[in-house]
């Protein structure tokens, strides 16, 4: 059955148990990266860093929820093509990521990992140019996500860029087949449909924005049922 998605689900994903199998864990990043490769996980962020004034300087992206890495190596072959020089740096709360991100990212020595929670205080001791939040920001509750959107600002110099999911029944049902016929895993079925539930109209992201204080900004509908938020923190 269909849940009300007039509102957000705050049910919670099987992948932020840290006490999830691991076996099942980096079967869910597999399949997650294909998802992302094949609808729009990367574009989305690809075509608001090109968005982007790029100076000479060497820029430091951060990618807050990291999970497996993909969204960082998918960032590092579009800058080498580009001859953008860039450190990468994902943030993970969960070690199984971190490792499974790190043996998959051998090949890229601009990308870095740590462990470390988002809400972490150590945190804002980092600066980053550009942090990233790619499927990560319907983890939250509206309240926890508005303090979220106040830590990245206080550490981007340049700009947030948030890639994340358009709650609606076409995406749940849609998702929900896909998963079912191509997906091994319990999680990836489990989670596909809730991520959705969980996820953002339009009116929710600026509802959010406003109690986060965040006036500098665009967000545009993409194709398949994402938003791409763009939040400018030079200027704010």
């Amino acid at each position: 059955m269909m849940p009300n998605l007039s509102i957000r689900s705050d049910l919670p994903e099987k992948m932020d148990d840290l006490a999830a199998p691991q076996d099942e864990l980096r079967q869910n990043l597999r399949e997650l990266e294909v998802i992302n490769k094949y609808l729009g996980g990367y574009s989305v962020v690809l075509d608001a860093l090109k968005k982007l004034h790029w100076p000479a300087k060497k820029m430091t992206i951060m990618d807050l929820g990291c999970g497996g890495g993909d969204m960082l190596r998918a960032i590092a072959e579009w800058g080498d093509r580009r001859q953008i020089r860039s450190r990468l740096v994902g943030v993970d709360l969960n070690p199984v990521m971190i490792a499974y991100a790190k043996e998959a990212s051998t090949k890229f020595p601009a990308i870095e990992y740590m462990l470390a929670n988002v809400f972490d205080e150590s945190l804002l001791m980092e600066r980053a140019d550009i942090v990233i939040c790619s499927l990560f920001c319907h983890h939250f509750k509206d309240d926890e996500l508005v303090t979220l959107l106040q830590r990245m600002a206080a550490i981007a110099g340049t700009a947030i860029i948030v890639n994340d999911l358009h709650r609606h029944w076409y995406a749940y049902y849609s998702i929900s087949i896909l998963t079912a016929l191509f997906s091994k895993t319990y999680m990836v079925k489990h989670d596909a449909r809730l991520s959705v539930a969980r996820a953002f109209t339009r009116s929710d992201w600026v509802r959010i924005l406003k109690a986060a204080g965040v006036k500098n900004y665009t967000l545009k509908w993409r194709w398949a049922f994402r938003w791409e938020l763009i939040i400018h923190t030079s200027q704010q």
